[in-house]
C-alpha cells in the first residue's frame, strides 16, 4: 500500500526532471548548427589568398605575393538599430530568427518581460537592416548591430522591456564608442518599406539617457508671457513664422534617403512627432524639423 502512495510522487517528481531537461536543451540544435557557422566563417578569416603562381597564373589570380600582417582587428559596429518583431511571443521570434529559410536575424532579443536574449556575437554581421541607407551608407547590417523587441507594434512597450534596452545599449555605446546620433529605428533607414519601433516607441526618453537625439522643446514650444508674468506654453506653433531650411535637404542632412519624399517625411514623424504620421509637414514639425538638423550637421 505504502507503494502506491510514493509511485504517483515518484512519476511525477520523473516527468518534471524530464520536462526540465528538455526546456535547458529546446535551443540545443539550433546552438550546435550556430557553431558550425561560426567555424566556417572562421575559416574563411583564416584562408590565405594563393598567389598567381600557386594558382598556375590562372586568369582569375591577382595576388603576386602574400605578406601576412598582424595590423588589424575585427568589424567595429558605428550604428544600433532598433526594431519591434512584429510578432507574438518572444519564443516564435527565435523561432523565426534560426530558421534558414527566413533569412533573418539580430543580434538581440528582448523580451516584454526585460529578458534579454543574445543570438549573436557583436562583431558579426547580422541580417536585420535589409535594403537601406542612412546618409551615404547603403549597407547598414555591415556596419551596426541589430535589437529587436518583442512588440506587435500596436502596443506600448513595456516598462521592464525599455529599461532592459537602455541597459544594453549603454553597454554598447561604451564599449564601441557608437555616437549618439547613430541610435536609429529600422523605420529611419527604410523609409518607403518599414515602420518600425512604431509611434510607441519612446525615442525621446533614449534621447534623454543619451542614445539618439531630440529637438529643444524650449525652443520649438517658445512662451508667451502673460501680463502677471506666468509664463505659458504655445503648445502649437502652426501660427508663428517659419523660417526653416528646405525641409527636404533638412531630411537628407539628417541622415533620411529622400529618393521618396513622402516617406522620407513619414519616417521622420514617425521618429520625432509620433502622430498624425501621414500627413505633410505642418509648421510646427518643419520648426522641429529645423531644429533637429543642425545638431546632425
Amino acid at each position: 500500500m505504502r507503494f502506491h502512495r510514493i509511485f504517483p510522487v515518484l512519476l511525477l517528481v520523473g516527468f518534471s526532471l524530464a520536462f526540465a531537461s528538455c526546456t535547458k536543451d529546446i535551443y540545443r540544435q539550433n546552438n550546435k548548427a550556430h557553431k558550425k557557422s561560426v567555424k566556417q566563417t572562421t575559416g574563411l578569416i583564416q584562408e590565405i589568398p594563393k598567389t598567381k603562381a600557386e594558382l598556375d597564373y590562372d586568369t582569375l589570380s591577382i595576388t603576386d605575393e602574400w605578406v601576412g600582417t598582424t595590423n588589424f582587428s575585427l568589424r567595429k559596429p558605428n550604428y544600433v538599430i532598433i526594431h519591434h518583431t512584429a510578432q507574438d511571443s518572444l519564443v516564435q521570434t527565435i523561432q523565426t530568427f534560426t530558421v534558414p529559410r527566413t533569412q533573418v536575424s539580430s543580434h538581440y532579443v528582448i523580451g516584454r518581460d526585460g529578458k534579454i536574449v543574445q543570438m549573436l556575437n557583436d562583431y558579426l554581421r547580422s541580417w536585420h537592416a535589409g535594403k537601406g541607407r542612412w546618409g551615404n551608407d547603403t549597407d547598414l547590417n555591415s556596419a551596426s548591430i541589430g535589437i529587436e523587441l518583442d512588440n506587435n507594434g500596436r502596443e506600448p512597450f513595456t516598462s521592464v522591456q525599455i529599461e532592459s534596452l537602455l541597459v544594453l545599449l549603454e553597454r554598447l555605446k561604451w564599449k564601441y564608442g557608437i555616437p549618439t546620433a547613430n541610435f536609429i529605428g529600422h523605420s529611419d533607414i527604410a523609409p518607403s518599406r518599414k515602420t518600425d519601433p512604431s509611434i510607441y516607441f519612446p525615442w525621446k526618453r533614449l534621447a534623454e539617457e543619451g542614445f539618439g537625439l531630440w529637438y529643444d522643446e524650449e525652443v520649438v514650444f517658445p512662451v508667451l508671457t502673460a501680463q502677471d508674468s506666468i509664463a505659458i506654453p504655445i503648445e502649437n506653433t502652426d501660427s508663428l513664422p517659419s523660417n526653416t531650411l528646405d525641409p527636404v535637404l533638412a531630411l537628407r542632412i539628417i541622415g533620411y534617403d529622400v529618393s521618396d519624399e513622402k516617406a522620407a517625411i513619414r519616417s521622420f514623424k514617425l521618429h520625432f512627432i509620433q502622430r498624425d504620421i501621414e500627413s505633410a509637414l505642418t509648421e510646427t514639425d518643419k520648426r522641429i524639423l529645423d531644429n533637429l538638423y543642425k545638431k546632425y550637421l
